[in-house]
C-alpha cells in the first residue's frame, strides 16, 4: 500500500482504528525497549545513534520509493526548529526511562494530548478550548501531578518524572509544527528526515556531557538499538505522521489514551514493575482527561459536518 494513495478522511474508519491501536501498542513496547537498552548504552548517546541510523534508513527508503529530497524554502526554518525540539524531546524521554519506571514515564509522557490542546488553543485558529476540553485538562493535569508527587515506588525518581513531562511537552510541540507550519506541505518522510537529521548531531554532542557512552553492553542492547532505528523511528514514526496527514488530528490523538494504559501493563508484565494504587489512580485521571479532550463533537442528526 502506498502512503500517498489515501485521501484525507473526515473521521477514523476501521483501518484507522486498527492502525492506531497497533501504534499505541508499539509506543508502549517502545518504552520497555528503551528502558532495557539503556542498560548497555548511555541514554543520550543511544538517542543520538538512533537518530543517525534512522537518517540512513529513511534516505534509503526514499530512494527505493523514488521520493525526491525536497526542501521548500518556507519549510527550512521550521525543519530546523522541529528537529531541535525533537532532540530535546527524546533526550528527556531516554533520561526519564533511565531514572524512573516504564509505568510512571508512560503515564506522564503520554499525557501529550493535554499539552497539545493547550498549544493548539493558543496557536491554531479554530481549535479553542471548550468547557469539555477544559474539564479534560483538569483531570489530566491532576493525574500527571499525582503521578509525579506520589512516591510509593522504590524506582520513583522526581528528575525522571520531570524529564518525562518535558518529553511530553516536546512531543506536543513537534506535533503542532507538523500540523500548523509549512512542514504540513511536505511528505511525512521529509518531516521525519528533518527531525532525525537535525537531532542526531545535537544528541551526539550532548551525550559527551552525560557520562560514559557505553555501559554493560550485551547483544540484547544492540538488538534494542536496531529495533529502535528500523521499526520505531524509520517505520513507526513515518506511519504515525502519515496517519496524522489523512485523519483528523483529534481522531488520531483520541487513541493516545491506550499508550499509558499499555505502558503500565507492559512494565508490570515484562519488567516486573510495581503498580500501586497511586499510579493506577493517576493513570485513570490521565485517561479520562485525554478522552474528554479528544472526544469529537456531537453532530445533530441530518446535519453532518
Amino acid at each position: 500500500m502506498s502512503f500517498a494513495a489515501m485521501e484525507r478522511k473526515p473521521q477514523i474508519d476501521m483501518f484507522g482504528a486498527v492502525a492506531l491501536t497497533g501504534f499505541a501498542l508499539l509506543l508502549a513496547f517502545n518504552q520497555v525497549v528503551i528502558k532495557v537498552t539503556n542498560g548497555g548504552l548511555q541514554p543520550i548517546f543511544f538517542a543520538g545513534v538512533r537518530s543517525a541510523g534512522a537518517v540512513v534508513c529513511i534516505y534509503l527508503w526514499m530512494r527505493f520509493r523514488g521520493i525526491p529530497l525536497q526542501f521548500p524554502p518556507k519549510s527550512i526554518l521550521f525543519g530546523i526548529i522541529t528537529g531541535t525540539v525533537f532532540a530535546f524531546e527524546f533526550m528527556f524521554l531516554f533520561i526519564a526511562l533511565d531514572l524512573t519506571t516504564v509505568g510512571r514515564s508512560g503515564v506522564i509522557f503520554y499525557s501529550m494530548p493535554l499539552w497539545m490542546a493547550i498549544l493548539a488553543h493558543v496557536f491554531v485558529a479554530g481549535d479553542r478550548l471548550t468547557a469539555r476540553k477544559a474539564l479534560g485538562l483538569g483531570f489530566a493535569i491532576c493525574g500527571v501531578a499525582w503521578a509525579i508527587l506520589a512516591r510509593d515506588s522504590g524506582e520513583a525518581n522526581i528528575w525522571g518524572d520531570l524529564a518525562a513531562l518535558g518529553a511530553a511537552i516536546g512531543w506536543a510541540v513537534t506535533a503542532l509544527l507538523a500540523k500548523a507550519s509549512p512542514l504540513n506541505k511536505v511528505r511525512p518522510e521529509m518531516q521525519l528526515l528533518w527531525q532525525v537529521g537535525v537531532s542526531a548531531p545535537i544528541l551526539l554532542v550532548a551525550s559527551l556531557f552525560y557520562g560514559d557512552l557505553i555501559r554493560d553492553l550485551a547483544p540484547i542492547h544492540l538488538w534494542g538499538l536496531a529495533f529502535q532505528i528500523v521499526v520505531v523511528v524509520s517505520a513507526g514514526f513515518i506511519f504515525w505522521l502519515w496517519l496524522l496527514s489523512i485523519y483528523p488530528a483529534s481522531g488520531v490523538a483520541s487513541f493516545s489514551f491506550l499508550s499509558p494504559v499499555l505502558s503500565v501493563g507492559l512494565g508490570w508484565l515484562l519488567l516486573g514493575e510495581k503498580v500501586g494504587p497511586n499510579l493506577l489512580g493517576a493513570l485513570v485521571l490521565v485517561a479520562i482527561g485525554i478522552i474528554l479532550i479528544n472526544r469529537p463533537k456531537r453532530v445533530k442528526s441530518g446535519h453532518p459536518s
